[in-house]
């Protein structure tokens, strides 16, 4: 019972120095929010171009204004004057990868932010993120591959146990079976992502060059607190969750169907807050980083030397005997 107590105390205090960390530095939310914002809008552009040349000119353009008619866009997209539809689709596709790839170069300075206890400065922050980019693309591309991996296993696994629940008598057992897979592949791509986020962490804070180092150190540490790490960030994934459901319920309860710019904002409103879980994440494995993965610095003990001892002269108890000075012939 009190190991129970210990590691829940130990797990909000987790929690509450990584919000402390995010709060401290919600410019870094701001600027990722702008910089996903101006992607989207030039990664949407040819697909918006070719659809005003249709719908500016037809009158079911109402059906998707007021509301949303699937069978209106697919038969906007079939039209032969829409064009390609990879003409619409590639300039998304690349301007996901330069996302990526902005990523990689921003988040060390990210890192290096939540770590200091001051205001990081442009300049610090700058040289953080060149001094670790190609550390951090190396680390992403492996995690890529063993994410994909694992996530492919697990996937064919579920499928293989979905088709032979099939075969019971009971006829909610694939649905059960299909659920509770879902629910491991979770919490298993959740354990490979504080993996790979402590990864990071020691790779920037430890200004650490062999990435295969940083990963085997953050392997250790992952399954040695894997219960408060994982409590942790499955908590902030419901709060994602919480904040996605309720900017879907205001979507639907305050914003009129006809209402673009409404629907603008609080969608743009719920991508900003969704950012929020997603770097308080990161914020949970800098703060572990800190408290848990720095090895202490050895001080050894400095005993000062004696000071010498001034010692005045003693004058003597009898003056000298000074010899008489021989007398000449």
């Amino acid at each position: 019972m009190q190991r129970l107590l210990t590691d829940d105390t130990e797990r909000r205090a987790l929690l509450i120095r990584a919000a402390g960390m995010v709060g401290l530095n919600k410019r870094y939310i701001l600027w990722f929010w702008l910089l996903n914002l101006t992607l989207a809008v030039f990664g949407t552009a040819a697909f918006r171009h070719q659809a005003h040349e249709i719908l500016d000119h037809s009158l079911r353009a109402d059906r998707l204004l007021h509301g949303f008619d699937l069978g209106v866009l697919f038969e906007m997209i079939a039209r032969p004057e829409f064009g390609s539809t990879e003409a619409s689709t590639m300039p998304a596709a690349h301007f996901a990868l330069l996302f990526f790839a902005l990523t990689a170069l921003f988040l060390p300075g990210v890192f290096q932010g939540y770590a200091s206890n001051y205001r990081l400065p442009r300049e610090d922050f700058l040289r953080a993120c060149g001094r670790n980019l190609w550390r951090f693309i190396r680390l992403m591309i492996l995690a890529g591959i063993v994410m994909g991996v694992v996530f492919g296993v697990l996937f064919m696994a579920q499928g293989a146990l979905v088709k032979k629940a099939g075969e019971s008598t009971y006829e909610l057992l694939p649905f059960d079976v299909s659920v509770a897979c879902i629910g491991i592949i979770f919490l298993v791509m959740t354990v490979l992502r504080i993996w790979f986020d402590l990864a990071e962490a020691d790779v920037v804070l430890s200004d650490q060059r062999a990435v295969r180092k940083s990963i085997g150190m953050a392997f250790r540490h992952t399954f040695r607190s894997l219960g408060r790490l994982l409590a942790g960030y499955v908590a902030i994934t419901v709060v994602a969750a919480l904040v996605l459901l309720v900017g879907l319920w205001a979507w639907m309860k305050f914003i009129p169907s006809d209402s673009v710019l409404g629907a603008f904002l609080i969608g743009q409103l719920t991508l900003l807050l969704l950012l929020i879980p997603r770097f308080w994440q990161r914020g949970v494995a800098v703060s572990y980083y800190l408290r848990d993965m720095v090895e202490p610095i050895a001080v050894q003990s400095f005993t000062p030397a004696p000071e010498p001892i001034a010692v005045e002269p003693v004058p003597p108890a009898f003056p000298p005997v000074v010899p008489p000075e021989p007398q000449g012939f």
